[in-house]
């Protein structure tokens, strides 16, 4: 895969795409809570066991990146105000909570500062970046999601390309970020721990989203139904749905927290924080398995807080 040196990046909203390379090698989606026939067969059968199967790496990609190019609009019309499109400048929400970059701060100092948003599905987090005065890139492996921001100010660089193959040279940028982006989804998460390490300089931050690893215990079902285990926390067989030929369309996998701090180690990060967000009082939104009912009761983020060393 040809490199794309960071430097390259400029103007108002230049794009850059893998269309014309192989498929990547590993996915890098923009994830977040949605409404797929997990939840719906979780909430009828309270499992998902019979969609539970081991994927391979290619299977992972083509089925992700298919799954959100299909999805973009839809998702964009029933999350995207949620997400920041309703704000004029946008925003860098955290997780279903609710909670924002502006109000945790978990990236430090912004002004000035490059930013690589990995997973940016529509850049509602970059563009809140660039109205803060950082210097951001948005990354996504759907060329679909990434068109919801096409229009939008700030503008910002929209990337299109593999979380696992960052097309950008080492030590670019100053910090990097993913809400809910790539990592649920990736068949090898230290892979990508290894190439924003890379990307990023001496002493750079990255800040990332994901469900929190207890929740792959539960029902995905944001009712009564969700609050009582039926599987087991240690079970890292993906949950993946297939059509009527068995080709993947949509795969999620999962890590216990010690999976992700021996990944983080091992790619020269080092573990600053993790932040279980609390629900919030103000937030009475339901989607997907989050609700106000699971969310007071089991935590349903984990923000990791990573710096190189």
């Amino acid at each position: 895969m040809r490199r794309v040196p960071g430097s390259g990046l400029v103007g108002s909203q230049r794009w850059v795409t893998t269309d014309d390379m192989r498929v990547p090698a590993r996915s890098e989606v923009r994830a977040g809570p949605r409404r797929t026939s997990k939840d719906t067969d979780v909430a009828e059968a309270g499992s998902n066991h019979p969609m539970r199967s081991d994927l391979g790496v290619y299977e992972s990609v083509r089925a992700s990146r298919a799954w959100w190019d299909a999805q973009a609009s839809s998702y964009a019309d029933e999350h995207g105000a949620f997400l920041g499109d309703g704000l004029p400048e946008g925003a860098l929400v955290w997780g279903p909570e609710g909670w924002t970059e502006a109000e945790l701060g978990l990236l430090g100092p912004l002004s000035g500062r490059r930013v690589l948003e990995v997973g940016a599905g529509g850049a509602q987090g970059a563009r809140w970046l660039a109205a803060q005065g950082a210097r951001p890139v948005a990354l996504d492996l759907s060329d679909a999601m990434l068109r919801g921001s096409v229009g939008r100010t700030p503008p910002v660089p929209l990337v299109q390309a593999d979380a696992g193959a960052l097309p950008f040279a080492a030590r670019s940028f100053d910090l990097a970020c993913s809400a809910y982006g790539a990592i649920p989804f990736v068949a090898d998460a230290g892979a990508v721990f290894a190439e924003v390490a890379r990307v990023l300089r001496p002493g750079g931050r990255w800040v990332f989203s994901v469900t929190h690893p207890v929740r792959w215990a539960f029902p995905d079902s944001p009712g009564p139904d969700g609050l009582v285990a039926d599987r087991s926390y240690f079970d890292r067989v993906p949950y993946v749905e297939r059509d009527d030929r068995g080709r993947a369309t949509y795969v999620e996998h999962h890590r216990t927290l010690g999976d992700t701090v021996r990944a983080l180690v091992a790619a020269g990060l080092r573990v600053v924080d993790l932040v279980e967000p609390e629900w919030p009082g103000r937030n009475a939104e339901v989607w997907g398995g989050w609700s106000p009912l699971r969310g007071r009761l089991l935590p349903g983020t984990a923000i990791w807080v990573t710096e190189t060393t």
